[in-house]
């Protein structure tokens, strides 16, 4: 469990990640700090210096010199092309040779020669011509820094594990600053899984982290409309069945008791049929609405002319705007539109039975079809009491009512405007209402119209 925490990882990673560094840097610094020119530059000056100063100094005061600089690590040694004159060497190295000593006898000028060395070695051997008792010489020097190199090593390790062990406090200081909201994003996802989806969260950042905070602010938003408006349809639901449930059980009951006169009876059994109709509408519209929702609710769509869609459910609504003595006046452009047949037929069902069912006795409907190469205008005008203009933008919820006291005198149950609005987002179409109380409403819905290349996209 411990290593699966995030902090832990932070931390790990990080110390992981420098310690690999630092041991391949000071790999690196082994491995190439032989071969650094300043070295070679810095041992020829030494070997030029002391190849002067022999050449200042008397001859009988060269073993001095030599004593005196074995205390700096420097051996030296002194031959000509017959013999060793001077040497502090316990054993001439390998490296001088007759042919070395030829070659630095008979350079041109005191110039400093690095001899061939090993890669690892701490050594360095210079060779420089050198007069001396009138004759021609070799200086060999030979430079022993290794103690010098173990110190460097030691500094640079010190410094290495220095730099770690800062980086490691800093890291876990700064890991603890990027971990706590994350710690706090899961203790506010652990309330929200338990239901509460007030939870909000505060950020200053504008990083990932920041981001992350504002998405989960977002989704818990989200969640709680959903949760509210989950609240709100349970509660619609409950309250539309049980209204029809109520009257079909206390008429029922009263039929079997004998309580209500024989030649009443018919009376109140069409009031059950109507309950019992209403409550049909009421889960068909359910189910229609659950389909729309899923991914899986078939669609079908296909060009068809949209004027005579219309017409056919204005006959369709023939009985409904006859019993009210209402006129419909239609005034349709003959247009082809691209959509699924089925599911706009609902949406014009709907909305002239709503223009129907809130019209006054004698009223007029005008439906009107235009359009251009663009978009297809489809207005639907009634002259019926009107919506107020608080609630027009509740129009489209599920179950809302305009009356408030959900009044059974025009029938409904809140879901046919949501069915609409459903369908026509599934098309990319929108919709608007203009309304005026007491004067009646206008709904258009626009349909855009897609050539046959976006049709196939």
């Amino acid at each position: 469990m411990f290593k699966r925490n995030l902090y832990f990882r932070i931390v790990s990673t990080f110390i992981s990640v420098v310690m690999l560094s630092l041991f391949i840097s000071y790999l690196i610094n082994s491995i190439f700090f032989h071969q650094e020119l300043f070295i070679e530059e810095e041992v020829s000056k030494i070997s030029t210096g002391v190849a002067e100063l022999v050449e200042l100094i008397d001859v009988e005061k060269v073993p001095d010199l030599m004593e005196t600089l074995e205390g700096f690590n420097l051996e030296m040694m002194i031959v000509n092309e017959e013999a060793i004159v001077y040497s502090s060497f316990s054993k001439p190295p390998l490296a001088i040779n007759s042919e070395s000593i030829q070659t630095i006898i008979n350079s041109p000028e005191i110039t400093s020669t690095v001899l061939p060395y090993h890669k690892r070695e701490a050594t360095r051997i210079v060779g420089s011509p050198i007069q001396m008792l009138n004759g021609e010489y070799a200086l060999f020097i030979q430079i022993n820094y290794e103690k010098e190199v173990v110190a460097l090593k030691r500094i640079i390790a010190f410094t290495l594990f220095l730099v770690l062990f800062i980086g490691s406090v800093l890291i876990l200081l700064a890991s603890t600053h990027i971990v706590n909201p994350i710690k706090k994003l899961t203790d506010a996802a652990k309330q929200m899984a338990t239901g509460n989806f007030s939870v909000r969260l505060k950020s200053k950042n504008k990083d990932e982290v920041g981001e992350l905070i504002n998405s989960f602010n977002y989704m818990a938003s989200e969640l709680e409309k959903i949760d509210k408006m989950r609240e709100d349809f349970v509660s619609n639901v409950s309250h539309e069945i049980q209204s029809p449930l109520t009257s079909i059980k206390g008429f029922t009951k009263a039929l079997q008791d004998d309580v209500i006169p024989k030649e009443h009876q018919k009376e109140y059994l069409d009031i059950i049929f109507q309950e019992t109709e209403r409550l049909s509408r009421l889960s068909e519209n359910i189910l229609r609405l659950a389909s729309l929702d899923s991914e899986h609710h078939p669609y079908h769509p296909s060009k068809y002319r949209l004027d005579e869609q219309i017409r056919r459910t204005v006959l369709a609504t023939e009985p409904q705007w006859k019993m009210k003595n209402i006129q419909i006046n239609l005034d349709l452009k003959s247009l082809e539109i691209y959509a699924d047949q089925d599911l706009f037929e609902q949406v014009w069902l709907n909305l002239i039975t709503n223009a129907i069912r809130y019209s006054y006795e004698n009223g007029i409907v005008d439906i009107s079809l235009q359009g251009n190469k663009d978009e297809v205008f489809v207005s639907i005008k009634d002259t019926g009491k009107g919506i107020p203009e608080e609630s027009i933008p509740h129009l489209f919820e599920r179950f809302y009512k305009v009356d408030k006291a959900r009044s059974s005198s025009v029938k409904g149950n809140g879901l046919g405007l949501s069915i609409v609005k459903k369908i026509l987002l599934i098309h990319d179409c929108s919709i608007q209402v203009e309304s005026e109380e007491g004067v009646g409403s206008i709904f258009t819905v626009r349909i855009p119209i897609y050539s046959d290349a976006d049709r196939k996209l």
